[in-house]
């Protein structure tokens, strides 16, 4: 037991990466539709290519979504409404009428017994008002011929006209005024009547809405149907109208079927072979081309969370509403990427996640198709994402292939350019727009996952950052050196095809140590007095040595990325004190190495590989006298030659012929530096 855990805790590495992808496999396969995938691939307008079909089992014909749509839409146009009675506001109205009308019609004033005749037309006024009742609000159902009227709780139909609206009672007041012949007192009347009528018919939504759900509910999904054995379409036909309608329904039918039958369990397993396999071609390829992120688990981490979370936000969509897949960013997969690695591995990763998407997405062969073809576009021109206009233009190109695409197959299915869904067309416009939050995105990414990306290297480069400012404040000369050392770094990278932002980065900051004791390197002493003329050659080497320790102390304390880091601890390598080393033998012929050395790493990359090289060169070359090409060129293959004996190179992946390359521009670039003036005549 004591041996297996052993084992496990040594390759605990590669015990994660196949954790990682067994629950990768397992999430996705999760993911999935619960449905079989029918086996015939059909289009429509295009031929049948199979023999002729006929079918296997009896099945219902399903409505399309339009159709139903439309039926749903009719039912909501004609749906009769409910209204209810308030019979205790209509008596209120009664009794507010009979202490009213005196106020307003005095018997005083009418002792010929006239009062009677206006009293019998006031009542029948009111009984008209409220034998249907008044309504205030019409609550837009002003289109309804009929509607329920809810009265005593029994419910009577009539015609909503029939109902007097309050803004409407001056009307009705005239009208029972004319039939009396009692226009003389239509001002006492209107008054009247404004001042106690109230309504008392009211929506009633509650009854309504569950009125229209039954008539909703009883709506048949189904259209007919069709019998086993029955010809559905023959070798060569072509698919539409008709024989399409009842492909669909057919493949609806059978995934349902095959899902709910005891075959589910050999669906699983083949979807999960298949997943399976697309993830194993990414750990080989990995493993094989890409080792240095197949050694590290949060880059592996990265990349499969990546593809997990395409796959489950297009799912997500998917089961919402199909027709909305396409407002899935699929090309932020390539962008992000390429950003944190490299385009060939951005595209594989969009590909394969693509195939992973096929088992899912309706349309399975256009989807996959537009989606490469993006995926492509997007990383043959996305270069320099730090810069904005190089993404809006990168974008711009993705969202023109996608409507390209989608009207060259509208071309194919339909013969011409008729009937084009403008809707499809506006969801790339939102694909694009969705594309660029790629920025925070990449953001995010980097405070989660610690990576760095090509815009973080550019705010570090910044020489007014904090950082930097501090180090040209108390080092001024370090300063000076170090923009010296990123010049040279950053032009041997390009010529080598190394990462030239990275280089840079890390030598501005590879010397950041030496700012805790300036005047203890030679580059920042302004005055004959050198504090190392009090110490001992060990002690100077020691104060020399920890300034790669203070540095990434200094870099941790200001949360400098990993990868600039490294540039800080390997810069010198496992390199001797030389000065200080000779001196101490002088001194006693018995010396420790170990106390003159650098405790290293070595460099692991060509970046770091660079750095060392320039760092070196530069600094070696203040103590040139009389630089000239000859004694640059010598000067140069001396200092690199020296550190390739020393095997500071041997953990970098770096050639014979890249270090030709890279010493032939410093070369140039030293000599463009010390290249004298022609001496002119006083």
């Amino acid at each position: 037991m004591q041996k297996f855990l052993d084992r496990v805790f040594r390759n605990q590495s590669l015990a994660y990466k196949y954790f990682l992808y067994v629950v990768t496999v397992a999430c996705i396969v999760f993911f999935f539709p619960k449905g079989g995938k029918f086996k015939y691939e059909y289009q429509k307008g295009k031929p049948w290519q199979y023999e002729n079909l006929y079918a296997p089992f009896d099945f219902s014909l399903k409505k399309g979504r339009q159709e139903l749509a439309r039926e749903q839409d009719s039912i909501r146009r004609n749906s009769i409404v409910y209204f209810r009675y308030n019979d205790s506001i209509k008596n209120a109205v009664f009794a507010d009428y009979e202490s009213r009308f005196p106020e307003v019609f005095p018997e005083e004033e009418f002792s010929d017994g006239g009062l009677g005749v206006l009293d019998k037309a006031g009542n029948e006024i009111l009984d008209s008002l409220y034998q249907i009742g008044i309504l205030e609000k019409t609550n837009g159902k002003q289109s309804r011929q009929q509607v329920n009227l809810i009265k005593n709780n029994e419910a009577s139909q009539i015609r909503f006209k029939e109902l007097v609206r309050i803004q409407n009672l001056e009307n009705v007041v005239k009208v029972f005024l004319e039939k009396y012949d009692l226009q003389d007192f239509n001002e006492r009347f209107q008054q009247l009547f404004f001042d106690i009528a109230r309504p008392n018919v009211s929506y009633e939504r509650s009854v309504s809405e569950k009125a229209l759900e039954d008539e909703l509910s009883q709506i048949s999904m189904t259209r007919g149907s069709v019998d086993e054995g029955k010809l559905i379409v023959a070798k060569g036909e072509v698919v539409e109208a008709e024989n399409l309608k009842i492909l669909n329904s057919l493949k609806a039918e059978y995934e349902s079927e095959l899902w709910n039958s005891h075959d589910s369990y050999f669906i699983l397993v083949g979807y999960t072979v298949l997943v399976a396999l697309v993830l194993l071609m990414l750990f080989l390829f990995l493993n094989k081309y890409r080792p240095d992120i197949f050694e590290h688990n949060t880059k592996v981490t990265f990349i499969f969370f990546n593809i997990l979370l395409m796959v489950f936000i297009t799912t997500l969509v998917v089961k919402y509403d199909e027709s909305y897949v396409f407002v899935v960013p699929l090309c932020i997969l390539p962008l992000i990427l390429k950003t944190f690695f490299d385009a060939r591995l951005g595209l594989l990763v969009h590909v394969l996640t693509v195939l992973i998407l096929g088992f899912v997405v309706p349309n399975s062969f256009e989807y996959i198709f537009l989606q490469i073809i993006a995926g492509i576009v997007t990383i043959l021109t996305v270069s320099e994402l730090y810069k904005r206009a190089n993404l809006f233009i990168t974008v711009g190109q993705i969202t023109l292939i996608y409507g390209i695409g989608y009207l060259a197959f509208h071309t194919i299915h339909e013969g011409n350019l008729d009937n084009i869904a403008w809707f499809v067309l506006g969801l790339f416009l939102l694909n694009g727009m969705i594309t660029l939050f790629v920025q925070p995105l990449i953001y995010v990414y980097e405070k989660i996952f610690g990576l760095v990306s090509d815009v973080s290297l550019l705010e570090l480069s910044d020489t007014n950052s904090k950082l930097l400012k501090e180090l040209s404040n108390k080092a001024p000369g370090t300063f000076h050196h170090s923009l010296q050392v990123a010049n040279l770094a950053e032009a041997a990278a390009n010529e080598i095809g190394a990462n030239a932002m990275l280089v840079r980065v890390g030598a501005l900051y590879h010397d950041i140590g030496k700012m805790l004791h300036p005047s203890y390197f030679t580059e920042n002493q302004i005055t004959n007095v050198n504090p190392h003329d009090e110490l001992s050659p060990k002690e100077s080497a020691k104060i020399i040595i920890d300034h790669v320790i203070k540095g990434i102390e200094v870099a941790r304390k200001n949360n400098l990325p990993d990868r600039v880091i490294d540039f800080i601890r390997s810069h010198h390598g496992t390199t001797l004190v030389y000065y200080f080393f000779k001196k101490q033998q002088e001194l006693n012929e018995e010396v420790n190495e170990e106390d003159f050395r650098y405790p290293g790493p070595l460099p692991f990359s060509k970046e770091t590989a660079i750095l060392m090289m320039s760092d070196s060169v530069e600094a070696a070359s203040k103590s040139l006298k009389n630089p000239t090409y000859l004694v640059i060129d010598e000067f140069v293959d001396k200092i690199i030659a020296g550190q390739m004996a020393a095997d500071q190179f041997v953990s970098a992946n770096i050639t014979f012929k890249e270090i030709e390359q890279i010493k032939k521009i410093l070369k140039q670039k030293l000599t463009n530096i010390y290249h004298l003036r022609v001496e002119y005549p006083e």
